[in-house]
């Protein structure tokens, strides 16, 4: 995907003027990522990447930052951010922020071995240590995930639609929120919340870097494991799913089990987080459904097959498929 704000040189040298960071030489988009425009910039100095916020007031992106410094603090795998001759670290251009990270190098690797995907595991229950007990600044400029956010906002996207089938959908999906049990003393952090492919970097084939906290906000920790797994047997997805009766054997627990092994090897679970992993790997599903609340009908549609085989499962049995066997 092509950027979504085209630059030119000129733009370059009026950004790279606020820096001490080279003159320009030249640069290219890059192809991954669909909301915010990033470039690889190079100057006389070296390697940059330019982050262009389209659709990010600046205090959201100054909550991102502030966990990318605490994070590099700690010496956490993540690109850090350049200040600019004002001692900043998001500037403006064209009434938007920007911001200006290192280059990390690596490759974005769309099938990780099993080797791999452990790397990612721990260092996801690594992010999770470090930030436990950090206190974003700036946090009310995020979507901070949990049941009221998505009773909230599941309410503007249907009278955003205004139509029967998005009235449907809301009626059903206020019922299903209301089925969520999720503690208020379940241990919360920050979540990446995005582990695609293309938002990993590996390097001779090991972890090198966790990028793009576009979607990063303050939540329950196992939210990014819950992110992580899949209980549903492989064949079933969204392009397949209609194809599945209703009372199907679709679970498959083998890999799940594995990669929360993997996890509680660095950050063991308490009983509540064994206990309500179940509602909050719902509270994902239910989040997915959101972005694309306008998809299918609402009589049976893929967010509402799957929480209906949640429900048919039910809490006590998903856990005991996970830490019992």
């Amino acid at each position: 995907m092509v950027a979504k704000t085209k630059f030119f040189k000129i733009d370059f040298e009026a950004i790279l003027s606020n820096y001490d960071l080279g003159r320009y030489k030249r640069s290219r988009a890059f192809v991954n990522g669909n909301v915010q425009t990033n470039y690889l910039l190079i100057t006389t100095n070296g390697r940059f990447v330019l982050r262009y916020y389209n659709g990010r007031p600046k205090d959201s992106v100054l909550f991102e930052i502030n966990i990318i410094g605490y994070l590099k603090n700690k010496k956490y795998q993540c690109p850090a951010p350049f200040k600019n001759k004002y001692k900043e670290f998001v500037s403006m251009y064209k009434e938007k922020p920007y911001v200006i990270f290192e280059f990390m190098e690596g490759q974005h690797l769309k099938k990780p071995n099993k080797t791999q995907r452990n790397q990612l595991v721990k260092k996801v229950a690594e992010l999770h240590n470090i930030t436990q007990y950090y206190k974003p600044i700036n946090k009310q400029s995020r979507w901070n995930y949990g049941v009221e956010f998505c009773r909230e906002l599941s309410q503007n996207k249907a009278e955003e639609l205004n139509t029967v089938n998005s009235k449907k959908k809301l009626k059903w999906y206020e019922k299903e929120l209301l089925k969520i049990d999720i503690p208020k003393s379940l241990p919360k952090g920050i979540c990446h919340c995005d582990f695609h492919f293309s938002n990993i970097l590996f390097k001779a084939g090991k972890f090198n870097a966790l990028i793009d906290f576009d979607d990063a906000n303050y939540t329950f920790l196992i939210f990014d494991l819950a992110g992580l797994i899949s209980p549903f047997v492989k064949s079933y997805d969204w392009n397949t799913w209609h194809k599945f009766k209703k009372d199907a054997n679709v679970f498959d627990f083998n890999e799940t089990r594995e990669i929360v092994s993997e996890y509680m090897k660095y950050r063991p679970l308490n009983d509540s987080e064994k206990r309500h992993l179940y509602d909050v790997f719902k509270l994902s599903v239910m989040l997915d459904c959101l972005w694309r609340f306008e998809r299918g009908q609402a009589d049976d549609f893929f967010e509402k097959r799957k929480i209906e085989y949640l429900n048919s499962l039910g809490r006590q049995e998903f856990y005991n498929r996970i830490f019992l066997v």
